[in-house]
């Protein structure tokens, strides 16, 4: 498929940060990327709750906010761009299946999916999950300034830290099984927010 012109003006509009943009993108594109979440959960056995469904939703949008619209900066045109969002959005959906140390909500699937692959492996892909959240650092710092406080400690903790669920729990006292819902809030504000510094 072709980049098209309607596409091509929607991230013209994106990356010259104009009034809508951002929202226009989300609602263009995020069937697709629960598509995508959907898909890749189903080929792994993963049984995924609305929660996570959202939290995944939140990650691959986080992700093209990230360092100034980075993704669709590197957007070339040569193919579509539900096709480039596609690819974009399978990685980090994989990344953050596998980053995750089996939280409740992601099923008996995730536990396996890391044994299938190997715990030297599992590792890696967790090691990588941290330093790409602390390489996000400044951007996450910046949207935890609309959260309040329980929930910014909470996202940091999980974003800047690469704390599991059990690990924020003990540092917040706040019950595990309510962690998820928590972060899936605040990354909802997080990508209102996004939409907000977009206008």
């Amino acid at each position: 498929m072709a980049f098209t012109e309607i596409d091509r003006r929607l991230l013209e509009r994106c990356l010259g940060r104009k009034p809508r943009a951002w929202e226009d993108f989300v609602d263009r594109f995020m069937g697709l990327v629960v598509h995508v979440i959907n898909f890749t959960a189903q080929s792994r056995s993963i049984r995924l709750s609305p929660e996570d469904r959202d939290d995944l939703a939140a990650e691959v949008f986080l992700a093209v906010v990230e360092n100034d619209f980075g993704v669709l900066r590197h957007f070339r045109g040569e193919s579509s761009l539900a096709t480039y969002l596609t690819v974009v959005a399978r990685r980090i959906v994989v990344r953050e299946m596998l980053g995750r140390k089996a939280p409740a909500g992601l099923g008996d699937g995730a536990a396996q999916l890391g044994e299938a692959n190997g715990q030297e492996q599992h590792r890696g892909h967790e090691q990588r999950g941290v330093e790409k959240r602390i390489s996000d650092r400044e951007e996450v710092a910046r949207l935890l300034d609309g959260l309040d406080g329980n929930e910014a400690e909470i996202v940091r903790l999980y974003h800047l830290e690469g704390k599991s669920y059990r690990e924020i729990s003990q540092a917040t006292n706040v019950p595990e099984n309510t962690i998820g819902p928590v972060l899936s809030r605040a990354r909802s504000k997080m990508r209102r927010a996004g939409a907000d510094a977009a206008i």
